[in-house]
């Protein structure tokens, strides 16, 4: 192998270092597979059942407020108690709703309003389990390893959202609703088991009880912080305005193309692997907030072209782009937190950019199907991106500080990485960073 070909291929140490890493990346692999059977089968459930955009997009809505309020708790939960306790009991709710599910799609007659409360019981339960596990990182890899560690999780990430989708695709279609959602109980079951293996990861010393006023002070560090004010920002737009997901099956009904809906679902991935897997040059990039900017503008410009094109194979070459743009933009987004971020407020400030990267698609789920329903889904696709676009423009001239972040002389990522110096992966919750 060529030095110049291994520089692009993805940096292996942190799964090479880390038993936790390694253990926590096949753990979501299995969640994301089981996973994506519901998230498949629950919209499509929704779509036979009323046959109705709006009521297809109003998982949006009944998902929102249960992000909300339990993503910021389960912030302040993070940094106060053992976040693999979290991380367990959430798992095994997880597990527990898609049996609700599955036993519902077992019913003759299976019901509707179930549907929206499982809904907004796995955002609950995934908005307190979030700030848990995206705070590990830092944790259990060293500071210099975090760009190649996002790397790694986006690529597992991509195999699952690749593959799962298009078997999902087809599970739905040929076998129906009940193995797909037995398929999720099962994976549920064995990552739970997985998850039991992590090292303790107890809070920092003198770590305070979850308070309103613990919430508010991670609020207010990340409103200080006008470079992690911006990558909030931009995701949350990115994805209002250009998350379109939940009308895929009325795209695949407009192109006459339904045997491709499972490719819609999983071509982005494709996009974003091919990014990972050239991601090498990841780990020498220093300017992390351009890629914030870039990614999410590609993705908008991506969508747009999706929703313009009425063939099918340009929609999905559209899509695969629209991965790629985002991936980039979220390679930027994990760094930046990451690198910056003291470990005391961790959790908190993850409970934040659960809201960031979560709220987005709830919200924009529910524009995409209200002004589906109204236009049809092409035109709302294609305007959501062009709109993606102006608002990435307009949040990158008010926040100049993103573009011009550089990890080798921002002081917040200076002194979080020696602080990680001054400590081993696993050992940082005894030191309270200042």
């Amino acid at each position: 192998m060529t030095p110049r070909f291994a520089a692009v291929l993805p940096d292996l140490a942190p799964w090479r270092t880390s038993r936790d890493f390694r253990l926590l990346w096949v753990q979501g692999l299995i969640t994301y597979l089981g996973s994506v059977m519901a998230l498949i089968a629950l919209p499509l459930q929704i779509k036979e059942l009323t046959g109705s955009p709006l009521a297809v997009g109003a998982m949006g809505a009944v998902e929102l407020v249960p992000l909300v309020v339990f993503g910021l708790y389960g912030g302040a939960l993070a940094d106060a108690v053992d976040r693999r306790k979290v991380i367990v009991l959430t798992e095994a709710g997880l597990g527990l709703l898609a049996v609700l599910l599955l036993l519902n799609a077992l019913l003759p007659r299976p019901m509707l309003w179930p549907l929206y409360v499982v809904a907004a019981g796995v955002a609950a339960l995934a908005g307190l389990q979030r700030p848990a596990l995206d705070s590990l990182l830092a944790r259990i890899v060293p500071h210099e390893q975090l760009p190649a560690a996002a790397a790694l999780n986006a690529l597992r990430w991509q195999a699952g959202a690749i593959a799962g989708p298009a078997l999902a695709g087809l599970v739905v279609a040929y076998a129906g609703n009940v193995p797909a959602y037995a398929t999720t109980v099962g994976c549920f079951l064995v990552s739970v088991l997985m998850c039991r293996l992590l090292s303790p990861m107890p809070p920092v010393e003198h770590a305070a009880k979850p308070s309103l006023r613990g919430i508010i002070e991670g609020a207010r560090h990340a409103w200080s912080r006008p470079v992690l004010l911006g990558t909030y920002a931009v995701d949350l737009a990115a994805m209002f305005f250009a998350f379109p997901n939940t009308i895929f099956p009325f795209l695949a009904d407009e192109l006459d193309a339904d045997w491709a809906l499972g490719l819609m679902y999983s071509a982005g991935a494709v996009g974003s692997l091919l990014v990972s897997l050239t991601s090498g040059w990841a780990s020498r990039t220093q300017r992390h907030g351009l890629l914030v900017v870039f990614g999410a503008a590609g993705w908008g410009l991506a969508m747009a072209a999706a929703g313009w094109t009425s063939n099918i194979w340009l929609v999905l070459v559209c899509l695969g782009l629209a991965g790629a743009g985002d991936m980039v933009s979220g390679l930027g987004r994990s760094t930046i937190w990451n690198q910056t971020i003291p470990d005391r407020l961790r959790g908190r400030l993850a409970g934040i950019e659960v809201l960031s990267y979560s709220v987005g698609p709830q919200l924009g789920q529910v524009r995409a199907g209200a002004m589906a329903g109204w236009t049809g889904a092409r035109p709302a696709i294609w305007s959501g991106g062009l709109a993606c676009v102006a608002a990435v423009g307009l949040l990158t001239a008010a926040l100049p500080s993103l573009v011009r972040y550089d990890a080798r002389t921002d002081p917040d990522a200076l002194r979080r990485a020696g602080a990680s110096t001054a400590t081993t992966p696993g050992q940082e919750g005894a030191a309270v960073e200042r």
